[in-house]
């Protein structure tokens, strides 16, 4: 149920879900939009901003929206206390907002349960999806991302740069859009060593460092000396362990080496490279193609390695932490996967 009292209603946006023909993607509607009349979007956030990851990257995306298209943006912070998700997302559907963007499996419910509410309003459910069978939900965009494609190449180079033949990684939760992560990371990381030795811990939680902290002390202590926290905020914690414990890590979602640079420079030196969730650019594309018309609703999109939407970090710490034959392996594997030569499993049906 809706907790708030839905009462914007659009007679034309009602007639136009009526005449859609079940099945078939729609386009968006170019309306003509300018900076003198923008598109107003609201992103709503399950979360905090400053996790320098997830979150991080769509404010990223707003923020290069705002600079590159006629968009104005409101990014609402709704925090950690699960009960404020739905009434936060009800809010910006409800305020005149031309598209509401939230995303991940906790809020998809609460995105389909107001599409049906909100016809007029588009929403862009990122890193996960609703079941469009039917043509259900002809106003929403499900943006996914096959991760399993970069990590392959983290796990790759993680397994080469290993000296103890073990690595680590911390899962905040175990569902497909985290877990395809780990799928990748391990599949490219027995590529390169058969014989290497994955710990793996499920955290069970996303937004506690303390605990990533102690997972990670404790794989550690097993002989890990490289990991890969895919926890969000509980990551970082384990990147935290890894820097008090001369360990190399693996970043996730965004470039975390080049977040942390400026603010904790010793924290940026151990991570080698980060698996990229595009998140921010993801959104802003799909942006631009609702302001332009051609972006399609109705629909899910997995973007992948050859859609660059999802890769590695190669910056200045990739380049000096991880020596050149290595990249030039790892080079050779992204342009096979590209290609489609190598197409790394996946936890994404």
């Amino acid at each position: 149920m809706i907790s708030k009292p839905l009462s914007r209603r659009s007679t034309l946006g009602l007639l136009s879900a009526a005449l859609m023909t079940p099945f078939a993607a729609i386009p968006a509607l170019a309306d003509g939009w300018t900076a003198d009349n923008p598109l107003k979007v609201a992103l709503v956030l399950h979360g905090n901003l400053g996790d320098k990851s997830f979150f991080d990257s769509a404010a990223a995306g707003m923020a290069q929206a705002e600079k590159e298209l006629p968009v104005k943006v409101k990014i609402i912070e709704a925090g950690y206390d699960k009960t404020k998700w739905q009434p936060a997302l009800a809010d910006a559907a409800d305020g005149g907002y031309d598209v509401v963007i939230a995303g991940t499996f906790d809020m998809t419910p609460y995105i389909t349960a107001l599409a049906t509410e909100y016809p007029d309003v588009k929403f862009i459910d990122f890193d996960d999806s609703p079941d469009f069978t039917g043509g259900a939900f002809p106003n929403v965009l499900a943006v996914m991302y096959g991760t399993s494609t970069a990590g392959y190449l983290a796990g790759y180079a993680a397994a080469k740069l290993s000296k103890t033949g073990v690595l680590a990684e911390v899962v905040g939760m175990d569902f497909p859009t985290v877990t395809d992560f780990k799928v990748g990371f391990d599949q490219g990381a027995m590529a390169a060593n058969p014989n290497i030795k994955i710990l793996s811990t499920v955290a069970g939680t996303f937004s506690d460092p303390a605990k990533g902290k102690e997972i990670a002390l404790a794989q550690f202590a097993q002989g890990a000396d490289v990991i890969f926290p895919i926890a969000g905020s509980t990551g970082i914690g384990a990147l935290q362990a890894a820097k008090e414990n001369g360990k190399l890590a693996v970043g996730v979602d965004s470039d975390q080496a080049t977040i942390f640079a400026a603010s904790d420079p010793a924290q940026a030196d151990v991570i080698f490279t980060s698996v990229e969730k595009k998140v921010g650019q993801s959104l802003f594309l799909a942006l631009k193609g609702t302001i332009d018309g051609t972006q399609k609703y109705g629909v899910r999109e997995l973007l992948g390695l050859k859609d660059g939407a999802v890769g590695i970090s190669k910056n200045a710490y990739y380049e000096k932490l991880v020596p050149a034959d290595i990249r030039a392996e790892v080079d050779a594997l992204e342009a096979k996967i590209v290609s489609g030569e190598l197409v790394p499993d996946t936890a994404m049906k």
